[in-house]
């Protein structure tokens, strides 16, 4: 039974016409009439504002009808070294996989493919990394979220690249971006400022069997990052090592007292130790130094009794010290004085007016000079 059938296909549509499940035409927009029987034909109608088509039976159309798909789609075939940049209205949108084909209608919405071939090192030019590595456009996001390495190495740092766990080269200061298809591609970014280290709680026994605990601080820079990275697993675990060794060796040969008596001389050669084993590292040392020795409890108390006599031992010298010049000094004047009767009167005239500023009233019987007799006696034939 035949019937009249319509169909519409706005502008922004396409229609596949299938009769007896084969495909005949691709309609473009308007208004089609036919007289048909029902089931022998079929439209599937596209939205081309979605540019990318895609269809179950893609291989067969495509092989069947070339010239008229050719007519109405791009299609792009990339190799296994390949990727495909997708613009849309000339703004990138999304990018596709090595070794994958898509095909686009040629609608309103003009869709282009850039094929960008993948090197050696997977780098990514750097216009094109701007782009990727901080995308506006959501669908491309999700496109480059796990397809694009994007590497930032600042002023201070230097960046190794290794593919496929081999270290290609280094990175200087700027930023890059790697595609991560074929190639397993890590950047590790290594500081080359000077940093901090601490060893600290170190329990060693010196020469003469005290037990401290010692804490350490170290400065050190990485002066050679492909070769700290060749050499050394870890760098740094390797540096910790060296200084641990260095201080136990540097203690364990001395005695209490000398490390007491020159910390410096204690600096300078753990940092000559450790300066001549951690360069095969490509590792810097700029400066090493004790932070505390900590001494056992009973032990500090004998340092510090022993302190407290030193000091009261020196006080008592000096104090002697003292009082020998002054009765060293009491002497000389004494000399003066009996050589001289003026400078003995002086001397009582002011001992005279010290008495008198201690007395409320003086009453003076004889004159000044039985004042002087009374007051200040000296018998010379004691002498």
């Amino acid at each position: 039974m035949f019937g009249l059938n319509r169909t519409v296909v706005a502008q922004n549509e396409r229609a596949l016409v299938f009769v007896n499940r084969t495909l005949q035409s691709i309609a473009e927009p308007g208004v089609y009439w036919r007289f048909d029987a029902p089931g022998r034909t079929e439209w599937q109608v596209y939205d081309v504002t979605h540019p990318r088509f895609e269809h179950p039976q893609l291989d067969v159309l495509l092989a069947a009808n070339p010239e008229l798909m050719a007519r109405h789609f791009d299609v792009y075939e990339l190799a296994a070294d390949q990727v495909g940049l997708v613009y849309r209205n000339e703004r990138l949108v999304d990018v596709l996989p090595p070794a994958s084909r898509a095909v686009y209608w040629n609608g309103p919405v003009e869709t282009t493919v850039v094929i960008e071939t993948i090197g050696d090192e997977a780098e990514i030019p750097t216009d094109l990394a701007r782009l990727l590595t901080r995308p506006r456009d959501r669908q491309l996001l999700e496109a480059v979220r796990n397809t694009v390495l994007p590497v930032e190495v600042a002023s201070d740092q230097v960046g190794l690249l290794t593919i496929n766990g081999n270290l290609v080269r280094t990175l200087a200061p700027g930023v890059y971006a790697f595609w991560r298809y074929n190639h397993e591609v890590k950047v590790e970014l290594v500081e080359t400022r000077i940093q901090a280290m601490d060893v600290s709680g170190q329990e060693i026994l010196t020469k003469d069997k005290v037990s401290l605990r010692v804490n350490l601080a170290a400065q050190y820079r990485v002066s050679d990052p492909v070769r700290a990275r060749r050499t050394s697993v870890n760098v740094v675990e390797t540096l910790y090592a060296s200084l641990q060794f260095a201080l136990r060796q540097a203690i364990g040969t001395r005695t209490l007292d000398v490390l007491l008596a020159n910390k410096s001389e204690l600096d300078g050669t753990i940092t000559e130790t450790v300066a001549s084993q951690i360069c095969d590292y490509g590792v810097e040392i700029v400066k090493v130094g004790l932070k505390d020795i900590i001494l056992p409890g009973e032990m500090k108390e004998i340092l510090n009794r022993v302190v407290e006599a030193e000091n009261a031992a020196h006080a008592n010298v000096i104090k002697r010290r003292e009082e020998t010049a002054a009765t060293r000094s009491l002497l000389n004047t004494a000399k003066l004085m009996d050589e001289n009767p003026t400078l003995m009167r002086l001397k009582e005239l002011e001992t005279l007016e010290k008495v008198t500023e201690k007395v409320d009233r003086l009453t003076v019987f004889g004159g000044l000079d039985s004042v002087l007799r009374d007051t200040v006696k000296i018998n010379l034939d004691a002498r």
